[in-house]
């Protein structure tokens, strides 16, 4: 049995692990990176491995640093199985094609500016043109085979038995227990996948399989703790309030899957308990957040009992009474004319593409508007810089000074804290080994001497190890 390491390893984004046992090739998620442009190199290189050896994939959520490399795969030979949940399936096919209609969009934006100079835009390794294509990511769909159910065993091959177990993070997210047996020896593996909190709405809490040999864990928040509920949502009730008090707009970066979802449901609780006024004016500026959250409504399955009796009242927990779904461009570009009193939602989070970087510029510059920041931003993006103070920012060509209130709120977070990560590996029954993936490295040693009676591993980029 061995494993290797092929995204995530040291850093947060590209996870992508393969397991080899009883003859199979098995891999775990491949994930595209995120964050600056340097990282486009790395979206295009070789694997580490042969796409076309791979007999099955595993997908433990339909985030895209999971998921967003699976067109490439198949483009580069793969012909195996993925296997997934449900809800994963439909948000991965939604993830995918996003991605690739973006990055069509980017390769032409760059063609247009290299045939200005007389030059040839370079995208990657195979030429000019994107990553992938939406055709590339329509025909990765074709290999999305048999469903997981939450704590069913399915047989992927003699000896290889996979379990998925809620995970809490975002819509059919998952932890993976591998069951492996190889000759005389017999392995428990758990892949964390990304994990949630616990006590978080919408989502039910972490499920954790016990008696495991082998942990591979992400440790994204493994040095801190998250700010607790109650204050996090005073924080963002303020933010909103003091910012219509100036007379401006509040602008949310936001994750279409999860993010989009978890401020819905809180600007909706805001509207009903009285903490926000009932004409508060809700823009969501994103087709892609606009058809998770219809895929959201799908799945009531995968709630907790507060928002599935929500459903079960004939209550939608994502509505509001002023809410706005703005999926045209058309639509999009007149929010620019709304002066104030309004919360415009839109992706990306990390402020890497999409159309928040159209209000971006529209408010940056604006001291009665505030920015309001509720997750993780990978160094070199357009978020981190705002985030860490930049006085002004360039965008689509232009400086841009920073002169909103910027709001950084954490307690938002999807990821389990350093808590909860503690928490959740003391459910695992002592594993033997815990290599802990998806997470900066001083994140990961800090997080490393937290844990007790279990061999610690933090592997490189391209490291095998025996199991």
């Amino acid at each position: 049995m061995k494993l290797s390491f092929h995204g995530a390893d040291r850093g947060v984004t590209g996870s992508c692990h393969l397991l080899e046992c009883a003859g199979k090739r098995i891999l775990i998620d491949c994930g595209l990176y995120q964050g600056s442009h340097e990282l486009d190199k790395e979206n295009a290189a070789p694997f580490g491995f042969d796409p076309a050896g791979i007999d099955v994939l595993l997908l433990t959520h339909a985030h895209l640093d999971h998921c967003g490399r699976i067109p490439l795969l198949a483009g580069r030979g793969f012909k195996g199985e993925i296997v997934t949940t449900a809800a994963s399936r439909e948000l991965a096919r939604l993830v995918m094609l996003d991605a690739a209609h973006l990055q069509e969009e980017d390769a032409e934006r760059r063609q247009r500016r290299a045939n200005r100079r007389g030059q040839s835009a370079r995208r990657n390794h195979d030429g000019d043109g994107p990553l992938y294509t939406v055709l590339d990511a329509l025909n990765s769909l074709e290999f999305f085979g048999r469903t997981a159910v939450y704590s069913e065993p399915l047989e992927l091959a003699p000896g290889i038995r996979a379990t998925f177990f809620d995970a809490g993070h975002i819509l059919g997210s998952a932890s993976i227990l591998l069951e492996l047996t190889e000759g005389a020896h017999h392995r428990r593996v758990l892949f964390s996948g990304d994990i949630g909190n616990a006590g978080r709405p919408i989502l039910r809490d972490p499920v954790v399989p016990g008696d495991i040999d082998v942990v591979i864990m992400e440790s994204t928040y493994g040095d801190r703790r998250h700010k607790a509920m109650a204050p996090t949502l005073d924080e963002f009730y303020a933010a909103i309030h003091d910012t219509f008090r100036r007379g401006g707009n509040v602008i949310i970066p936001t994750f279409a899957l999860e993010r989009a979802q978890e401020l819905l449901y809180f600007l909706r609780e805001g509207v009903a308990n009285g903490q926000l006024e009932g004409a508060t004016q809700v823009f969501l500026d994103s087709p892609m957040a606009i058809s998770a959250t219809r895929i959201f409504q799908h799945h009531p399955e995968c709630y907790d009992a507060d928002a599935a009796a929500l459903f079960e009242r004939g209550h939608d927990p994502f509505d509001l009474p002023g809410l706005h779904f703005t999926r045209e461009s058309s639509e999009s570009i007149a929010l620019n004319r709304i002066g104030g009193g309004a919360v415009i939602m839109a992706g990306s989070g990390m402020c890497t593409g999409g159309r928040i970087r159209h209000h971006l510029k529209h408010h940056l510059w604006r001291e009665n508007c505030s920015i309001v920041f509720v997750g993780f931003a990978a160094h070199g993006t357009l978020a981190r810089q705002i985030i860490d103070g930049a006085p002004r920012v360039r965008i689509f060509g232009e400086q841009i000074p920073v002169r909103a209130q910027i709001h950084t709120i954490n307690g938002f977070s999807a990821h389990a804290d350093q808590p909860e990560l503690l928490a959740w590996h003391a459910r695992t029954g002592r594993p033997e080994r815990t290599i802990l993936v998806h997470g900066d490295e001083d994140v990961m040693q800090h997080l490393a001497t937290m844990l007790c009676d279990t061999q610690i591993e933090m592997p490189e980029f391209g490291q095998t190890m025996e199991l």
